[in-house]
């Protein structure tokens, strides 16, 4: 039986490596949307899973039309 090597980051590298707080984490954790392993008192990530968020957190082309749609009849109207 062979055993992948698991890589595990604090919370503080997690949070550094994502760009957001350690209290931001702390929501995803919460919330389910990154899993974590709490070792007594230390709380743990996999190194392999922050990644497989940040990829699961990829914006789609064209998912934020409906941020700008229709921005320039505003500007137009403005003018």
């Amino acid at each position: 039986m062979t055993r992948e090597q698991i890589t595990w980051l604090s919370t503080r590298e997690a949070a550094r490596s994502l760009g957001i707080t350690t209290r931001t984490l702390y929501r995803l954790i919460d919330s389910g949307q990154i899993p974590a392993y709490k070792f007594g008192r230390v709380i743990r990530l996999q190194e392999q899973e922050v990644e497989a968020f940040i990829q699961s957190a990829r914006i789609e082309p064209g998912a934020l039309e409906h941020l700008y749609a229709g921005a320039d009849d505003t500007e137009d109207a403005e003018a």
